[in-house]
Formats: C-alpha cells, sequence, structure tokens
C-alpha cells in the first residue's frame, strides 16, 4: 500500500509572507499611505497574523476607509493567488515523491475562493493527488475529519499506514495529525515562541520535510 504524505499549504508549500509584502505594497501605493502605512501593515501581520476578517476591520480603521470590511477581505482574496509562489523544490519535491510511490495530499484551512485560487494558480492543484479546503468542507484544521476528506481524495485513508503531516502550525498541523494518527513534521518558522512541541521532526523549510520522507521506512 502507497503511504501518504500530506502537506498545510501557506508557509508551507507557498510563500505567503512574500505575498503579502507584495500585496501591501500595491495596497499602500494605491492609496498613499506611503512608508509609514506600508510599514504598519506589515507589521501586524507579522506579529500577529491575525485571521483576515479581524485585521481588516483594523485596517479600515487606522486609514479611515469607506469600503466595508466585508469588501477590502474580498478583494484581498481575489489578488492574493495572483501573489503567491511555491517555495523553491516544492514542485520538484511533490514531483520526487509521487515518483517514489508515495500518495500527495493538501490539507489546509481557510475561504473556498482564496484556497483553491492559491492551489490552482500556483500549479499545486495539478501535481498532488488530492486536498481538503476548509472553506469548502466546512471543518477545520486541527479537526480529524479534514484529514481523513484529504486522504481520501488521495485514495487512501488515514488508516493506512505510514501517513505523515507536514505543516507550520503546531496546533493545526502538529497537534491535528497526531490526533488524526499520523506522524508529524514541523517547519519551524521561529512563530510559536515558549511552545513545547512534540513531532516527529522538526525542520526549517519543507524541502527539508521531503527528504526526511524520501528516507522513512
Amino acid at each position: 500500500m502507497k503511504r501518504l504524505a500530506l502537506f498545510d499549504l501557506d508557509r508551507t508549500l507557498i510563500d505567503l509572507d512574500m505575498a503579502f509584502r507584495r500585496w501591501a505594497e500595491e495596497f499602500a501605493e494605491r492609496r498613499r499611505l506611503g512608508p509609514e502605512g506600508l510599514a504598519w501593515l506589515t507589521a501586524q501581520d507579522r506579529d500577529t497574523h491575525p485571521h483576515r476578517e479581524i485585521f481588516f476591520s483594523k485596517v479600515r480603521d487606522r486609514f479611515a476607509l469607506a469600503e466595508p470590511v466585508e469588501e477590502l477581505w474580498a478583494d484581498y482574496r481575489k489578488r492574493m493567488p495572483h501573489l503567491v509562489q511555491c517555495y523553491p523544490g516544492v514542485l520538484a519535491g511533490i514531483a520526487g515523491l509521487r515518483s517514489a510511490g508515495w500518495l500527495v495530499g493538501i490539507v489546509t484551512n481557510g475561504m473556498a475562493d482564496n484556497q483553491l485560487g492559491k492551489l490552482r494558480r500556483t500549479g499545486l492543484a495539478d501535481e498532488v493527488d488530492g486536498y481538503a479546503v476548509s472553506g469548502v468542507e466546512g471543518i477545520r484544521k486541527p479537526d480529524s475529519g479534514l484529514f481523513e476528506i484529504a486522504a481520501q481524495r488521495c485514495g487512501t485513508s488515514l488508516a493506512a499506514e505510514g501517513g505523515w503531516m507536514v505543516g507550520d502550525s503546531l496546533i493545526a498541523d502538529v497537534e491535528g495529525g497526531q490526533a488524526a494518527g499520523l506522524r508529524t513534521i514541523w517547519i519551524d518558522r521561529g512563530t510559536w515562541p515558549g511552545h513545547r512541541q512534540q513531532a516527529n521532526h522538526v525542520v526549517a523549510d519543507v524541502v527539508e520535510a521531503m527528504a526526511i520522507l524520501r528516507s522513512a521506512r
């Protein structure tokens, strides 16, 4: 039976931070917010990674914008799929895992339009065996149900032996993956200071995680 490798999307397979920076530069230039406005936008994202509805509520108040929060957020979701890119080596790494006999899937939280747009624009949707998006399925990581849906889309189940979950969130990806019966690899980007972790492996990036999977028994 083929082994299963599930991956998170944002900040695991795709460089969301760089995409956000590009979006913020466009937003600040279009609205003439200046260097201070741009710095404020990027600091908000870097410091807390807030839910985007909360983020745009703050943005609207900070810059006294006329548009409602829902419109600002919808415009962001429409634009982001055009700005995101995979981290270097991701597509080749996925192809390598699949050629080595792995089933590869993506399991991600987020709004349907935003996440599906990212999957399609980056080409990831065509490179993996299946994916599950919380905004489509109505269930979010760390709930095991979303991992099970992703596994089924890949043509297997969580009961299959040798499954792994790779991601940057200690709660959604590591704890969620372990609760679903998967071994886990945590991508440590320095955003969880002081938190205990019990992942099977800790890495700096997803390419390193893929190398561990290729050597796993």
